[in-house]
């Protein structure tokens, strides 16, 4: 069953056209990722489905409401959205940060009671954030931050979650973590995840289906196998590839091809 439903959406900044007539379902418990050169729309297309944005034209729905439709407290607490970049001003401290993920579910005279502290410390045990609570968020590494900005968001209880590039500026190792925690929430808790992802050996490892954009529309969705394929990256992202298909049956992998011939060193 569909959870997220995209019709024929469009959105303009100005008289640039950034996507143009989209319609993709995201079912319950998916694992979908967003791919796409640079520019192509993927943190706009998330932005829209989030409400943060309303679409130029065409309509997205939640479980079947227009998504405009649906109150902002309700959104808040169904939809936890991960940005790519957070801006923090201030000293928080990870705990801290990890509780404003509550903000949707107080009223405005109530003060946190049982079931949200609850909440904040099952979302940073399943970050493994509670040894950071005391420590401010500008002096943990990039990918401590990240973890928890991901905690803050399952403090919502939300049921699905959106997360822009989640991976960005960390090294290798950080990389598989974050996206190991992700694929074990999906998994553990039937959480419906919905990433822009970069690295598409990361999306192909990592993810159920894979959605490429391109030209402002969807060039190729499916699994894998079906997306990551020479003759579809290499019109979307203007270059060759090379791809290299596992013997064991994992996802392909891919290889960019170099233009420029490195001549051999004499001995």
């Amino acid at each position: 069953m569909a959870i997220i439903c995209a019709s024929q959406v469009s959105f303009d900044y100005g008289s640039h056209s950034i996507l143009n007539g989209i319609s993709l379902e995201i079912r319950t418990g998916e694992r979908v990722a967003i791919l796409g050169p640079n520019g192509v729309g993927k943190t706009t297309f998330l932005k829209l489905l989030s409400g943060v944005r309303a679409p130029s034209k065409g309509s997205i729905f939640l479980d079947g409401r227009g998504l405009h439709t649906v109150p902002r407290h309700e959104l808040a607490r169904r939809i936890g959205v991960v940005p790519q970049d957070l801006a923090i001003p201030f000293a928080f401290t990870a705990r801290e940060i990890v509780e404003l993920g509550r903000t949707p579910h107080l009223g405005v005279l109530r003060g946190f009671r049982s079931g949200d502290r609850r909440a904040v410390e099952e979302a940073m045990q399943l970050t493994d954030t509670v040894d950071l609570a005391s420590r401010t968020i500008n002096e943990l590494s990039g990918g401590e931050r990240q973890r928890v900005i991901i905690a803050m968001a399952l403090a919502q209880e939300p049921e699905i979650l959106l997360l822009d590039e989640p991976t960005h500026l960390l090294d290798i190792i950080r990389q598989a973590e974050i996206l190991d925690l992700i694929a074990e929430l999906n998994c553990a808790r039937g959480l419906t995840i919905v990433a822009a992802i970069h690295d598409l050996n990361l999306a192909g490892r990592y993810f159920d289906r894979l959605v490429l954009l391109h030209q402002g529309t969807v060039l190729a969705e499916g699994t894998p196998d079906a997306v990551l394929r020479g003759e579809i990256l290499e019109e979307a992202y203007g270059g060759p590839v090379e791809i290299v298909r596992s013997g064991n049956g994992g996802p392909p992998t891919v290889i960019p091809v170099s233009r420029f011939h490195v001549p051999a060193k004499k001995p």
